[in-house]
């Protein structure tokens, strides 16, 4: 369920935000044709550097973390996006975050999509 959940986030943010996108078709069927794959991929390396680096990362600026009462989060969760960016463009999948600011508002689009389809769909 949860790489449904970062795949329809990923899916969210590339079509609410210009600074997120895949390369592709940009309509129709053949959008779809042409990125699910690629949309799958992403989505199952964001959710691996969620589980496994995310959290070192919290770990280790926690004292920040609770200076920032909690702001900090937001500019890691922007910073998992963005090396998810870098580490797709490694494998070629033609996913593309343009800054610091499209990766934050991304971010949270990303959560809170994540949220909603976690609601919508039945438990465990």
């Amino acid at each position: 369920m949860w790489l449904l959940t970062y795949a329809a986030g990923l899916t969210v943010a590339a079509w609410l935000l210009d600074g997120i996108w895949f390369e592709g078709a940009k309509s129709g069927s053949a959008e779809l044709q042409d990125k699910w794959l690629d949309v799958l991929a992403v989505a199952l390396i964001l959710g691996l550097v969620s589980t496994f680096i995310e959290p070192v990362v919290k770990l280790l600026s926690l004292p920040f973390i609770i200076l920032t009462l909690g702001f900090l989060l937001l500019v890691i969760n922007a910073g998992m996006l963005l090396f998810t960016a870098w580490l797709a463009d490694l494998f070629d999948l033609g996913f593309h975050v343009d800054g610091f600011w499209s990766a934050l508002v991304g971010s949270i689009i990303i959560t809170i999509v994540g949220w909603g389809v976690r609601v919508a769909l039945p438990g465990d």
